[in-house]
């Protein structure tokens, strides 16, 4: 039960565990898009899906803002040598075979040839000197970025950082004087507005859709799938969105870019109505903060939250602790961090949160954006009950370790540089398999190193620079303060053993 809890309930700091991905790149090879892996991700329901191909939009002038937008919307091919992960119950049959008895060896997925994509979506020009913004899950995995512009004119682009929280990925190519879009502000957008989407949907170069925008402040439990800590308060829009368009523009009748394209719901993988876009003022300060600190700058309130408007996490919750917490509207507190920015508040368990500063939080998304596309050291007003009385307090918002400025690179620990956490392997698995060392990847994130070199969840790092390791902590002091390049030599999961490399971030 305890394990139940701990998926239903995002059990982090609260202030800004929240993102969703959109599984923009569609199977290149496949031909039939029904093929591709869209179970890869498990939502809220089993209708959404990632849309890396994706349009949305109309307005009075569609023509004016189509000739702004299309020549800053760009294609984006992945090239990826990479396998997807498997889940950590079959580690044992994946890694050395079945222990009991069916030892047949298991199907290894079929590599695409080198020189082809494996998958394609959209992404959009923000800057004359060649700066793109687009999805993390359009980038993920890649070992090689392409990016074609709308006169076909193409460049292999360099990844400058992604943020999985918000599926939000910064690529640069090196051109100057290019067409770009400038980013309106994405709280004054008002249901029921005409928008156009414009990107690369089934492989059709610079499509143009129309609709309007149906919805605000959407969560669809998409982004959870790529983030412990996912950000999820999406634009929704009836404009025609499909696999392919993940990454591109979704923008105003002015040609104004109010959201990046990322996700739909759909019964068939397909249009259906129903796409989401990331808000532009959200997009703008993760690539602000990529872009000024080579990272994003998230602020935490320090707090455990309990979704009331999720009955199956009050549930759970009311299950396992003999409690008889009631569903509705806001975030039950079931604890507060000792020493973060809400215990220095006031603020306590049993506390219900129901606003920051001018956001309604009528479900833990509502809590994570407002809290989210905040950085450490903001204060916000945060409103509450208690007891059934209403109060506001200020809080002065935290990082991950309690800090309230801005942290750089080089404040990283390894951990976060690299790309990966680790876990010992039981002495009992050591022994049934012969291995005298190895620690289990986990919370592998997309376009960073472990990632880069072919690490997913669950792989086996069994040396790093030629020495065994056995715990997160023989990782970190091999590595802390090195700056030459690493050796990491790991087993994936057809039990091959590989020695891949990186220089050290």
């Amino acid at each position: 039960m305890k394990n139940t809890l701990k998926k239903l309930i995002p059990y982090a700091f609260v202030g800004v565990i929240s993102g969703a991905t959109t599984f923009g790149a569609i199977n290149y090879f496949n031909g039939n898009a029904e093929d591709s892996d869209y179970s890869y991700f498990a939502p809220k329901t089993n209708d959404a899906k990632f849309a890396s191909f994706n349009m949305s939009g109309v307005g009075e002038d569609f023509v004016k803002a189509s000739k702004m937008t299309v020549p800053a919307v760009v294609s984006i091919k992945n090239y990826s040598n990479k396998t997807a992960g498997r889940s950590e119950q079959d580690m044992f049959d994946l890694f050395f075979g079945n222990p009991f008895g069916n030892n047949q060896p298991k199907q290894q997925q079929q590599q695409p040839p080198k020189d082809m994509p494996t998958g394609m979506g959209s992404g959009v020009i923000i800057s004359p000197d060649g700066y793109i913004i687009s999805n993390n899950h359009v980038i993920a995995g890649a070992s090689k970025l392409e990016v074609v512009l709308s006169n076909k004119k193409s460049y292999v682009a360099n990844l400058v950082g992604t943020d999985p929280t918000t599926d939000i990925a910064l690529l640069k190519i090196e051109e100057k004087g290019l067409p770009y879009l400038n980013f309106a502000n994405s709280d004054n957008v008002e249901v029921g507005q005409w928008v156009l989407a414009v990107g690369n949907p089934m492989g059709l170069n610079s499509t143009v859709t129309a609709g309007i925008v149906s919805a605000k402040g959407r969560s669809i439990d998409l982004l959870s799938q790529q983030s412990r800590t996912p950000i999820e308060s999406f634009i929704q829009t009836d404009a025609a969105i499909n696999p392919g368009n993940s990454g591109g523009a979704l923008v105003n009748p002015n040609g104004e870019l109010i959201g990046i394209n990322s996700a739909i719901s759909s019964k068939t993988g397909y249009y259906e109505g129903y796409g989401f876009a990331v808000p532009a003022n959200l997009a703008r300060k993760v690539v602000e903060d990529i872009k000024k600190f080579g990272l994003v700058q998230r602020g935490f309130l320090g707090v455990m939250p309990l979704d009331l408007s999720d009955q199956r996490q009050v549930t759970a919750y009311n299950r396992e602790r003999k409690t008889n917490i009631k569903t509705g509207e806001g975030v039950y507190l079931t604890g507060v961090s000792a020493k973060g920015g809400a215990e220095d508040a006031g603020l306590r368990s049993g506390d219900i949160i129901t606003k920051v500063d001018n956001t309604v939080v009528s479900s833990y998304y509502d809590l994570s954006f407002a809290v989210g596309s905040k950085r450490p050291g903001d204060k916000v007003a945060v409103t509450y009950l208690r007891n059934g009385k209403e109060d506001t307090v200020n809080v002065t918002l935290k990082d991950q370790n309690g800090g309230t400025s801005t942290r750089s690179k080089a404040d990283l620990s390894v951990a976060e540089k690299i790309g990966s956490d680790f876990e010992p392997l039981s002495d009992k698995f050591k022994t049934d398999y012969g291995l005298t060392s190895g620690v289990i990847a986990k919370n592998v994130v997309e376009g960073l190193e472990m990632s880069k070199i072919g690490i997913v969840d669950n792989y086996i790092v069994m040396e790093v620079n030629g020495k065994p390791v056995n715990s997160q902590k023989d990782v970190e002091k091999i590595l802390q303060g090195y700056n030459g390049n690493v050796q990491v030599k790991y087993v994936d999961e057809y039990g091959r053993i590989t020695t891949r490399g990186f220089k050290m971030p």
